[in-house]
Formats: C-alpha cells, structure tokens, sequence
C-alpha cells in the first residue's frame, strides 16, 4: 500500500520531502555532468567551480521562472495567484540549489588548495553518486517500500552517477 499523499497535503508540503523531487535529480546530475564537461578542457577546481555554480544558478532562475508561469494558471477551475504560483515554484526547487551545495563546497575546497584539484573534482562527482542515492532511497522510503527495494532504488538511481564517473574516466 502506497503512503503517498493527495497533492496540496500536508505532506507534500513538508520541508524533508521537498529535497526529492524532480529537481534534486536534476542538479545532481547537472552538476555532474557540468564536473566532466569542465575536465574534458583540463579545468581546475576554481573554474570548476564557478561554471557549476554560474550553472546552477542560471538554471534554477530559469526553473523557477517556468515554474511560476506554468503554475499561474487555471486549474481544476481555480485561478492560481501569480505570487502562490511564485512560492510553490520556489520551494519545489530548493533541490535543485541543495544538491549543488556539497559537490561546490568540495570543489572550492580545492580552489582554495586545501587539496588537490584532482582530488576534489573526483570527491565531487563521487558526492553526486551518493546524494543520487540517498535521493533515491528516500522516494521509495516515502512510497512506504520494503528496505530492500528502498536498497534497489538507492542502487538505481546512484547509478546515474556513476555512468557520470564512468564518462570522466573515459574522457580523460
């Protein structure tokens, strides 16, 4: 049996439950990806880290601008107001800024030569395969299911991740 919630609950709203969404996929693997495109032109961790974060942060404006439009419209005969539609879009993408958060952290880490740029680009795109599977755990915690298939979507979606590894292995 399902533990979903109807939309507009009051679980739905719950701040633990907006980190997985759509969104926080997304960035996740946004910045993974934005982490390979950056080594395949030999960046440093600085200017890793500043393309992810100019990155993320055009492409969450933009999210949060379709969002908002797409969300200010006539549903189910209501008419959603403009400022509603503004605050739903923002807090369904706070997972999208959140997910970049540690990967940026460790990247300008190594900015800073606290450790190598090698280093922390890696630890990056290894952060990436673990909140990718924390994400997926979660999902499947919150559908209700069994510990193992929570273990199985972890796996799966963590996966993704690791492709991203696998495509910067390459590519260098």
């Amino acid at each position: 049996m399902s533990k979903l919630s109807p939309p507009g609950s009051s679980t739905e709203q719950d701040p633990r439950n907006s980190f997985v969404t759509e969104e926080s996929v997304y960035g996740t693997l946004l910045v993974s990806g934005m982490i390979v495109v950056s080594g395949t032109y030999g960046a440093s961790s600085w200017a890793t880290f500043l393309s992810v974060l100019g990155t993320v942060i055009v492409f969450w404006v933009a999210h949060v601008y379709a969002g908002t439009v797409a969300g200010h419209a006539v549903m189910e005969g209501k008419d959603i107001a403009l400022g509603t539609a503004f605050k739903r879009s923002l807090r369904r993408s706070v997972g999208f800024l959140t997910s970049a958060l540690i990967p940026c952290v460790l990247l300008l880490i190594g900015a800073l030569r606290v450790i190598p740029d090698a280093l922390a680009i890696w630890l990056a795109l290894w952060v990436g395969v673990v909140i990718l599977g924390a994400l997926g755990y979660r999902a499947f915690a919150l559908r209700g299911s069994a510990w193992t298939v929570r273990i199985l979507g972890s796996l799966g979606t963590a996966t993704l991740g690791i492709a991203m590894i696998l495509l910067k292995a390459l590519i260098h």
